[in-house]
């Protein structure tokens, strides 16, 4: 597979918003995890080390990428590109104000970033709901107010950042991880099937759109749930959801798509982010003990089992198909994967007291950031050129 063919071109990079954004959102990954094991006192105040990982990790490199597909999927679905050129360019600038304000410190340093990183996402919400309107996509109408609702919990966990309240940023932070579900739920739901089809001759999988509907009010409940502090009723939610998408993929027949590592690293991420939501479920109710009654232990289930595998099988079967290379992996790209595997294991195992968990940390740490640097590697001489 060519991918330096044609020279790099600035119009083809900003003609859709996954190429930049894309590209930025897995280097932040890789930087942002850097720092946080190995130079956490490169992090200043007003955020401590948790918070700021915790932060740059969902809204910086997760929901980042959320909104990069989705400014790019919305064109295919609508028939108009919500951002793209000089626009396109504004927004990804203010991502990175953001970034840099946040590692700066200070005062004034971290109010630029607020500014900027509410810029960001609002403004990407408010082009996702024009296109859905103008192209009268109206099964897409929720779409761009998940992404402002996500706007919001950053904004209510920066205030709880401010306070220096852990208790409540903690809350918080789980709010924006299961807002974060519910997008991520959304699009899984609508591509896995779609993506295992095409790929597989004669594999007939249901789209599941009535379980959809339930999953995603059990989601949003629970986010309502969880503002009104009513834990039960938040944790019947979580439940209901994870155990949704479980049963979803058994019905999607994952021992079909085994052969193809496109699909399975998809199987695999959205079936992680149900169990994931399954044991949030149960440290909500105070119902896990040892590790599951560590907060950590689904968020990092959540976030690196679910969210970031699926990223990278996302980040590779869109980058090629948006630009016109053929769906099939090398070694580099298929490494990646047994990477953020291998990253996921090794996070889990961390968490369990033992001599090694420092050790399993950075073990963690490398095995992330080497996938992350593998993609960056393998996929920007392609997203800053034209269509293969």
């Amino acid at each position: 597979m060519t991918t330096t063919s044609a020279r790099p071109d600035l119009n083809a990079f900003l003609s859709l918003g996954f190429r930049p954004l894309y590209i930025v959102g897995v280097l932040s990954a890789l930087v942002s995890i850097g720092i946080w094991i190995f130079y956490p006192e490169w992090i200043n105040a007003p955020f401590n080390a948790l918070a700021w990982h915790a932060h740059e990790m969902l809204w910086g490199f997760i929901i980042t990428i959320a909104v990069a597909f989705l400014l790019t999927a919305s064109a295919t679905w609508t028939g108009f590109n919500p951002l793209k050129g000089g626009p396109l360019a504004g927004v990804c600038l203010l991502w990175v104000v953001a970034r840099i304000g946040y590692l700066a410190g200070g005062a004034t340093a971290f109010w630029i970033a607020v500014i900027a990183e509410t810029a960001f996402f609002g403004i990407s919400a408010a082009c996702l709901l024009r296109v859905m309107v103008k192209g009268k996509s109206k099964r897409n109408y929720g779409v761009p107010w998940l992404i402002a609702g996500l706007g919001v919990a950053n904004l209510l966990f920066l205030q709880a950042t401010l306070e220096g309240n852990y208790v409540l940023l903690m809350q918080r932070f789980d709010l924006g991880l299961i807002g974060m579900a519910v997008v991520a739920l959304l699009i899984g739901r609508r591509v896995i099937p779609f993506f295992a089809m095409r790929m597989v001759p004669g594999l007939d999988i249901p789209m599941l759109v009535g379980s959809g509907h339930i999953q995603l009010a059990a989601s949003v409940a629970a986010i309502v749930f969880g503002l009104l502090s009513l834990k039960l009723l938040m944790a019947i939610g979580l439940a209901i959801a994870g155990i949704i998408a479980i049963w979803q993929l058994l019905l999607w027949k994952p021992m079909a798509v085994l052969h193809k590592p496109m699909l399975w690293i998809l199987y695999l991420g959205y079936g992680l982010m149900g169990i994931g939501l399954v044991v949030a479920a149960a440290h909500v109710t105070g119902w896990g003990s040892g590790v599951l009654a560590r907060a950590a232990t689904h968020v990092h289930i959540i976030g690196m089992g679910g969210f970031a595998v699926l990223i990278i099988g996302m980040l590779t079967r869109t980058a090629l198909g948006h630009t016109g290379r053929p769906l099939a992996l090398d070694t580099s790209m298929l490494a990646s994967y047994w990477l953020m595997i291998a990253s996921v294991v090794l996070r889990l195992a961390a968490l369990w007291p033992s001599p090694y968990m420092l050790w399993l940390q950075q073990a963690a740490a490398l095995a992330w950031m080497a996938c992350m640097f593998l993609y960056l590697w393998r996929f920007t001489p392609i997203l800053i050129r034209p269509r293969g």
